[in-house]
């Protein structure tokens, strides 16, 4: 027999259904994954700068050394925040990149 199983030929159209009615916007990406990506990219630029304030906070109550020491690891965080942004935001493409090279080469072989 050349048909498919039925359970294969249901899960091929739930997958090109999905596709179709995912939302996307002129550019072809989809519009909730990129909100994630950047809520994940503020929430690592904030929590950099939280830490580094929360950090030199205490170290600061703890030696008296006001403000001094506050405003060194606000700096500090936000530069961690900064790193951790960068980090992720290479992260996101690398998996991008080989999401697109994997479709490039599903297209290629389903062409010949």
């Amino acid at each position: 027999m050349d048909e498919e199983p039925p359970i294969e030929s249901l899960k091929t159209r739930v997958k090109k259904a999905q596709k179709a009615i995912e939302p996307k916007n002129e550019s072809g990406i989809n519009e909730q994954h990129a909100y994630g990506m950047a809520m994940r990219l503020v929430a690592e630029l904030v929590s950099g700068l939280i830490v580094g304030l929360i950090i030199g906070y205490f170290l600061d109550k703890a030696l008296g050394t006001k403000p001094w020491l506050l405003i060194i690891f606000i700096f500090l965080g936000l530069g961690a925040g900064i790193f951790n942004v960068l980090r992720a935001a290479k992260q996101i493409e690398e998996k991008q990149a080989r999401k697109r090279e994997e479709a490039a080469e599903k297209a290629n072989s389903n062409e010949g």
